[in-house]
């Protein structure tokens, strides 16, 4: 498969989870927002690069996918709380179904997740791999 084009590779958040820290309190968010939901201070805000770590803490197994996933059921979808403290939502990939548990350890990977058809944009998004 060839390389993604230059323009869509150095868009910061393409292959980087990239969230917002709020310089009064410290608080870390994802997504980035411009206001900290915490002490709502407006512009005090920083993006900041997230390590991708974490753990589950809920998860579901998928068995009537939504259009497009239907080659890839079952497969699961997890909240994970990343060591910085946000959680976020996304679907577990290379695994058994069988492996997946609360309080595992987990770390974000960027996959391919679609394609505007044959020959049309390819979508990118992150992921998480047990570790």
């Amino acid at each position: 498969m060839p390389a993604p084009p230059r323009f869509w590779r150095k868009i910061p958040n393409r292959y980087n989870l990239i969230g917002t820290k709020c310089l009064n309190c410290g608080e870390i968010f994802f997504p980035p927002r411009n206001i900290c939901p915490d002490c709502r201070e407006v512009g005090e805000v920083e993006n900041h690069k997230l390590k991708g770590r974490g753990s589950i803490v809920s998860y579901t197994k998928v068995h009537a996918p939504q259009e497009g996933f239907e080659d890839k059921i079952p497969y699961y979808i997890c909240m994970v709380e990343l060591e910085e403290g946000p959680r976020v939502i996304g679907q577990i990939t290379e695994t058994c179904c069988e492996d997946v548990s609360i309080g595992q350890e987990v770390e974000v990977v960027f996959r391919n997740i679609g394609e505007d058809g044959e020959k049309g944009i390819i979508h990118y998004g992150y992921k998480f791999r047990l570790i």
